[in-house]
């Protein structure tokens, strides 16, 4: 054990109940409520920017980019106050989401709010970048909490990999839920036409389920390793140590690549239905196979963990993803129903990856620790966020300039009808963007450190040195 660990935090002994079923029914309705506002951020927000509000593409992507990049720094400030905040009778973690859950849900409301489309034209503006910028904040108070407390509940690799099961199910959960109910509801008798009012009810509804979802997740999980410090790690020498972790900066990047897919799929898909292939049912089963074929592949999660490896199974299910996409690219079909079988295929290769993405956080979480002798899940999950909001960021840059690139016409009354020129290019978007993704990521992963054995011996490694502290404590 390094001398920095034993001066700087000490583990506590818990008495709890074993890790359960519970646990990862609470973990995974964590992030169904997450998604209930999430989701309808990142698939829909801009649609209604553009076609509510009757803002253009481009200011809409420059809003989104802008507003990420401010919200990425707050994730590491918001990591930093968790880490070195002090432990309670509930752990660290879950007092956060049991405070933060009400703004959280206020604000996403007001992201909605049909009378803000009647604001003249730069109020309107400020309004939706100080209401998306104050959501965005909002959401790391919860999130990054909630994704931080994984590495508490448990860590044995087994559980970890259930958790991140969990978390995924529960994440395309609710993402299914919203991207298919939302498209029904957020029209009215003209089927290109968005309905505000009926849009913000559906709003509404789906925020204040969120709230009793993390109400499930309070309830039902317990933070049973508890490393409480004594005093704070400087910054500057955790964020060297930070740098010398080739885990961290690996996963980090590969995140990006499949953050910036996953924003930009959700919204181009979104317009994609609405313009090319205009239909909005056909819309709602897409954005489901986005976002639920995680739940296809989670029965095997375990088996290809212990078999294979995180990083390994990953790797072949993103070579997969991508040259499904390439094909359906290649293709360039006029039938939404050809179309969906190929995302489907496509989802499911990407899914595999988005199964376990939480899962090599923790893992991270574990690697560092082995590293530096410090515990720091807040702010290695901050960084981590901070990497997603930055994609994030990047995607909705990305997203407002190529639509207008592409010549995307922009109306209050959401009626404009688009060039065949620009719906073949919306096909080109849909489909390009996660072939290239895809397949830079796999590429990446295969450089990436944690390998079967060393998750596994890490994890042993951990178990020994916290069970002399608390041994030594106790």
């Amino acid at each position: 054990m390094s001398t920095s660990t034993t001066k700087s935090q000490k583990a506590e002994a818990v008495n709890a109940r074993d890790f359960d079923l519970r646990d990862m029914i609470g973990y995974a309705l964590g992030d169904v409520g997450n998604n209930f506002t999430f989701n309808l951020v990142n698939s829909f927000l801009m649609i209604f920017y553009t076609n509510v509000f009757g803002l253009k593409a481009a200011l809409v992507g420059a809003l989104f980019m802008s507003a990420r990049l401010i919200d990425a720094f707050v994730d590491i400030m918001v990591g930093r106050l968790i880490d070195n905040a002090k432990m309670t009778k509930r752990g660290r973690f879950t007092p956060w989401v049991m405070r933060m859950k009400f703004p959280l849900a206020a604000s996403a409301i007001l992201l909605f709010l049909p009378a803000a489309g009647h604001l003249p034209m730069t109020t309107r503006v400020i309004y939706a970048f100080v209401t998306y910028l104050a959501w965005g904040i909002f959401y790391s108070f919860v999130n990054i909490p909630y994704g931080s407390m994984a590495s508490a509940i448990s860590g044995t690799p087994r559980n970890k990999t259930s958790l991140s099961t969990a978390r995924s199910i529960g994440s395309a959960s609710g993402a299914a839920i919203v991207s298919y109910v939302v498209p029904l509801i957020m029209y009215g008798n003209n089927s290109r036409q968005i309905n505000p009012h009926r849009f913000f009810i559906g709003v509404t509804i789906f925020a204040i389920l969120g709230l009793f979802c993390y109400v499930g997740l309070t309830m039902l999980t317990v933070e049973r390793i508890r490393i409480d410090k004594t005093k704070p790690v400087p910054l500057g020498r955790m964020f060297s140590e930070m740098a010398h972790n080739k885990a961290l900066v690996m996963l980090v990047i590969i995140d990006i690549l499949v953050v910036i897919n996953q924003n930009l799929s959700g919204v181009t898909l979104t317009y994609l239905f609405n313009d090319y292939f205009q239909n909005k049912t056909a819309m709602s089963i897409a954005l489901v196979f986005n976002f639920t074929t995680v739940i296809l592949v989670a029965p095997f999660a375990q088996t290809l963990v212990r078999k294979f490896g995180r990083k390994e199974s990953a790797t072949v299910a993103l070579f997969f993803a991508a040259g499904i996409y390439g094909a359906t690219l290649i293709i360039h079909t006029h039938n939404p129903w050809i179309f969906l079988v190929g995302l489907f295929f496509g989802s499911l290769g990407a899914g595999v990856f988005n199964l376990m993405v939480w899962a090599f956080i923790t893992d991270v979480i574990d690697a560092q620790e082995v590293m530096s002798g410090e515990r720091e899940d807040g702010i290695i999950y901050g960084v981590n966020s901070f990497a997603r909001k930055l994609a994030q960021g990047i995607a909705g840059g990305l997203g407002g300039a190529m639509l207008t690139m592409i010549g995307y016409q922009s109306s209050s009354q959401g009626g404009a009808v688009q060039s065949e020129s620009v719906a073949n290019n919306l096909y080109t978007l849909a489909t390009a963007i996660p072939t290239v993704c895809c397949l830079g990521a796999a590429l990446l992963l295969l450089a990436y450190p944690l390998t079967r054995a060393k998750v596994i011996a890490n994890a042993d490694e951990l178990a020994r040195r916290h069970e002399a502290q608390a041994e030594h404590n106790a």
